[in-house]
This record gives structure tokens, C-alpha cells and sequence, in this order.
């Protein structure tokens, strides 16, 4: 005799009741992400206001930072933190890139946790202590044998020579550069050793059996199907790059101006505002230093939404290409 449970109006008001609960909780959470991030970007032009009002345009295309005479550009900072995470990524995807292969397709079994370890432990380290391992360590190996080869073999190319001209401070542009690289090296790497992880064994196995060696394996089979994923990984070290604060401000030099070396001292956004900030006097002094945030925010957001638009345009290609 078949028998059907029959659910009892009480339990099924309650299901319901509860459903709703849980719908509206996860829609006041994203709705509270949006409000947070509206609050913030309000709260930021509010306080920058000023300063742009002041300025204009020329705020963006001055290169002066001058608290006496209450001159103010951003153009300095801007350059910084752009150059620093550019030549920070170049230098961290290709070594995260190699961790991550190692870990999930060379690596003998007994390695490959320690070596994943040490990458976790390294994420975790504070920023302030990269600065001063920066400061105290990395920076007197660059000035003393580092940046004379680049001065000597790089300096008088064509081109390329006055990236490293100029005489070697040890802290600059270059030294905040391998700073970042480190520190952005374990999140990267994590990321794609994650993604990695989850292409299915049969994928490869089967490229395998049809006689592809590991790096056609590599490049034909894992990286296409993670390809959405290392980006991601990529974007979290650019955003870590373009935001970090004491690291960079232990080893930039901390210097408002704009030079062709890259051994030259330079300043980023964040740290002209960890460095001024507290001492910063004047309606127009506070309001030039959350502009630079505000521009910070801004290069923030573009460079996420670059990323996002890439990768649809990637998602739709391969589509089309079925």
C-alpha cells in the first residue's frame, strides 16, 4: 500500500516563515555591502571637495605638494602608486605563477605541504615588518650591490637607460617595488594553487593519454580552465599593491616629486596620507589628503571593473568558440 507523508500546515507555515527570514537576511547583507560602499564614497567626496573645488583640474596635473603655501597636486603620489604596483605585479605574477604550478603539478608529496605552509605563514605576516625587513635589510643589498649593476649595464642604454640612472639611494621607487612583490607573492600564489586544485584529474589525465607532455598539459588544459580564477588572484595582489601603507612608506623615500630612475625616492597615495595626515593643519590641507584617498578609491574601483569587463569578454569568446 503506498502511503504519502502528508506535511502538516503548521510545518509548512513555518518552512515558509523561515524561508523569508533567510531571504530578506541575505538581502540586508547585500544591500549592506552597497550601502557601506555608497556611504564610503560619499563620505570621500564630502571631505575632498574642497580641494577640488580649489584646484581643479590642475590638482590632478600638478606635481607640487607644498603644505606652507597651501599648493597642493596629487600627480606625484598618483605616479607612485601607480608605477610601485605595476612593476610590484610584474615581478610577483610570474614567481606566483611558478609556485603554483610547482605545488599542484611538480612537486614531489612530501614538499608540497611544507612549501604551501610557508606560503600561508607568509600572507600572514604584517605589513609593518616588511617594512622594516625592507628598510634594514633589503635596502642596504640593493644599494650596495644591486642598484650599481643596474646603473653600470642598465644606465646608458637607449630607451630604458634612465629608468636606472642616477645615484643608488637603496630606498625609492625600485626598493617599494620588490617590497610589494614579496608581499603580494603569497596571496597571489595561494589563490592560483587553490584554483588550480579544482580542475578535474580527468582533464589532465587525458591529455596525458594522448601524449601531451606537462607543459602542453600546463598551458592547454590548466591554465584555460583556470583562467577566471588567476585573474581573481591577480586582482586581490593588485589591490593589496595599490593600498599597502607601511611597507611602502619605510622604503619609497617619501619624496612629493616625479623622477625618470626608478632608484630615485618617490611618494605613494597611501603613504603621503599615513604621513600627513596627523599633522595636517587647515581645512585645504585635510581635504588635498582625502582627495588623494578619494582618487585612491577610484583607481581602486577602475582597475576591478577593467578586470570584470576582461573577463566577461574572455567568458563570451570561449562561448562563441564552442
Amino acid at each position: 500500500m503506498n502511503t504519502v507523508a502528508a506535511v502538516e500546515p503548521r510545518h509548512a507555515a513555518g518552512q515558509r516563515i523561515r524561508e523569508r527570514i533567510f531571504r530578506g537576511a541575505t538581502l540586508a547583507a547585500a544591500l549592506l555591502v552597497l550601502t557601506l560602499l555608497g556611504g564610503v564614497a560619499v563620505s570621500l567626496i564630502k571631505g575632498s571637495w574642497p580641494a577640488f573645488a580649489h584646484f581643479k583640474f590642475g590638482f590632478l596635473t600638478r606635481e607640487i605638494w607644498n603644505p606652507v603655501t597651501d599648493q597642493y597636486g596629487a600627480l606625484a603620489p598618483v605616479y607612485g602608486t601607480l608605477v610601485t604596483s605595476l612593476l610590484a605585479m610584474l615581478l610577483a605574477i610570474p614567481i606566483s605563477f611558478g609556485i603554483a604550478i610547482f605545488l599542484t603539478e611538480l612537486s614531489p608529496s612530501w614538499l608540497k605541504r611544507p612549501v604551501g605552509v610557508a606560503i600561508e605563514l607568509l600572507a600572514a605576516v604584517p605589513s609593518i615588518i616588511f617594512g622594516i625587513w625592507g628598510l634594514f635589510v633589503l635596502s642596504p643589498i640593493l644599494q650596495r650591490h644591486v642598484q650599481p649593476w643596474l646603473i653600470e649595464w642598465l644606465g646608458p642604454l637607449p630607451l630604458i637607460g634612465k629608468l636606472f640612472q642616477g645615484p643608488p639611494f637603496g630606498i625609492g621607487v625600485l626598493s617599494a617595488s620588490f617590497v610589494l612583490a614579496i608581499m603580494v607573492i603569497p596571496f597571489i600564489a595561494a589563490v592560483m594553487r587553490d584554483v588550480f586544485e579544482t580542475i578535474p584529474d580527468v582533464l589532465k589525465e587525458s591529455a596525458y593519454g594522448l601524449g601531451a607532455t606537462t607543459w602542453e598539459v600546463i598551458w592547454k588544459v590548466v591554465v584555460p580552465h583556470a583562467r577566471t580564477g588567476m585573474v581573481g588572484g591577480i586582482m586581490l595582489g593588485l589591490g593589496r599593491a595599490l593600498g599597502e601603507t607601511m611597507a611602502v612608506t619605510f622604503v619609497i623615500g617619501n619624496a612629493h616629486r616625479i623622477s625618470t630612475s626608478l632608484l630615485a625616492p618617490g611618494t605613494t597615495i597611501s603613504a603621503s596620507i599615513a604621513n600627513e595626515f596627523t599633522e595636517a593643519v587647515g581645512d585645504l590641507y585635510t581635504s588635498s589628503l582625502v582627495a588623494l584617498g578619494s582618487l585612491l578609491f577610484l583607481i581602486t574601483f577602475s582597475v576591478i571593473a577593467a578586470a570584470r569587463f576582461m573577463l566577461l569578454r574572455l567568458d563570451r569568446r570561449a562561448l562563441s568558440s564552442v
